[in-house]
């Protein structure tokens, strides 16, 4: 279990900060687009380009923030990241207060979010990795996990509710909010954090920017857990849209339904989260990658059989629960891994590359999946994604293997250190 360990008043304001920041998302998950249609009578197309267009570019500008990120102080980082995504999410309902709203700002809001997230979470995995000690980065990311799916399941309903009482921008502003508090939060953490160094040069030499990737690629466990990562993240994340043309109109399904078959099964990722450590411990680290990164991948078959009526709703949050139980249990042990597996001075980098290729491929196999659908129904789109995530399995890795951070190119042998 990850509750009862102390980790230190540092990492409690970290944890803290990541806490308010993943609420604040809970409660304004989907409010770019619940804006851009109420508020702005936007199409499908728009819409659409709003959830793919914005997070794609928005990875892209994060691709050269990687070596910034990489060489300076992380606590300053995170904290601008935090502004920068407090000022942009804050400019919508001052805009929509003014008359002044229009699509090109809601879709540059979603490009910004999407990159000052990416490099915080770089800048935030690195600070992980210095904070804690080697043993304790399982407890931590499981506490990270756990919260992120509490957040999930509690804030979209919440955040619905204060929709329809308060207005279409009410969750904006408390999203926006939410990174202020944040940044209040990483403020707190006391101690000095040494400016790192420059092992390899210049950090923005021709081909820094590619030296994460260079990283993954490299290594064999981390490569196969890269490319595995990639498909399931944007074949799970491809039935959402298509599930929801599905449910609510083709099968009727009331919104508070829709809202319920999504957020109740994100408690299981309290579960998951909370036996990470456990199962690990017991079962080792390469049975778990193999079990449980199999198990992930079966359900999603499912949502290609939902009925109408009560059956339907339970097949859908069935199928969602086993997901959810299942993500949450690897994924911390997946940050974990990654995070051993990683040499100091790439640790940004390193983690920039993974959420740029997740939500590249998110955002493809969301369009493709569209398109399908589109042409063919949300069954045929929801069976296709249902048969090819079942082969996800074959790349995970077979047997671990120590780090070989030697190996990347232009970059010196990492020297282990602990908090």
């Amino acid at each position: 279990m990850t509750g009862g360990k102390r980790l230190g008043r540092r990492f409690g304001w970290l944890w803290a900060a990541y806490a308010v920041s993943a609420y604040g998302s809970g409660l304004g998950f989907g409010a770019l687009p619940l804006i851009a249609v109420l508020v702005l009578r936007a199409g499908p197309a728009e819409v659409s380009a709003l959830s793919a267009v914005g997070p794609a570019v928005g990875a892209l500008i994060a691709v050269p923030l990687a070596p910034w990120v990489e060489f300076r102080r992380k606590r300053p980082v995170m904290i601008a990241m935090d502004l920068v995504r407090f000022a942009a999410m804050a400019s919508i309902p001052v805009a929509y207060a003014l008359g002044g709203l229009g699509f090109v700002q809601l879709l540059v809001v979603s490009i910004v979010v999407a990159a000052a997230r990416i490099a915080f979470g770089a800048a935030s995995g690195a600070y992980l990795k210095a904070l804690v000690r080697p043993d304790d980065l399982l407890v931590a990311n499981a506490r990270f996990e756990s919260t992120n799916w509490s957040s999930i399941a509690i804030g979209p309903p919440l955040g619905g509710a204060a929709v329809g009482r308060f207005g279409p921008v009410t969750t904006v502003v408390a999203d926006a909010l939410s990174y202020l508090l944040s940044a209040l939060s990483i403020t707190a953490i006391r101690g000095r954090e040494e400016t790192p160094r420059r092992t390899g040069g210049d950090p923005v030499r021709a081909g820094a920017v590619l030296d994460g990737w260079r990283h993954i690629l490299g290594d064999p466990g981390l490569r196969a857990l890269y490319l595995n990562n990639m498909l399931v993240a944007g074949l799970i994340m491809a039935t959402e849209p298509v599930l929801a043309v599905l449910l609510l109109r083709q099968l009727h399904f009331a919104p508070w339904q829709y809202g319920l078959a999504f957020a109740a099964p994100c408690l299981g990722g309290l579960i998951g989260s909370r036996l990470a450590r456990r199962v690990v411990a017991r079962h080792g680290r390469d049975r778990v990658f193999r079990t449980v990164g199999t198990l992930r991948a079966v359900w999603l078959i499912g949502l290609a059989f939902v009925r109408p009526g009560v059956v339907g709703l339970v097949t859908v949050m069935a199928v969602e629960l086993a997901i959810i139980v299942n993500m949450s249990l690897f994924n911390p042990v997946l940050a974990t891994y990654r995070l051993e597996r990683t040499p100091k001075h790439l640790v940004a980098r390193t983690l920039s590359a993974w959420s740029i290729g997740q939500q590249a491929s998110i955002a493809v196999c969301t369009a493709l999946g569209g398109l399908l659908a589109a042409a063919t129904g949300p069954r045929t789109a929801l069976a296709v994604a249902g048969l090819l995530i079942l082969a996800t399995p074959l790349l995970l890795p077979r047997a671990g293997g120590r780090a070989r951070p030697e190996a990347v190119p232009g970059t010196p042998p990492a020297r282990r250190t602990s908090a």
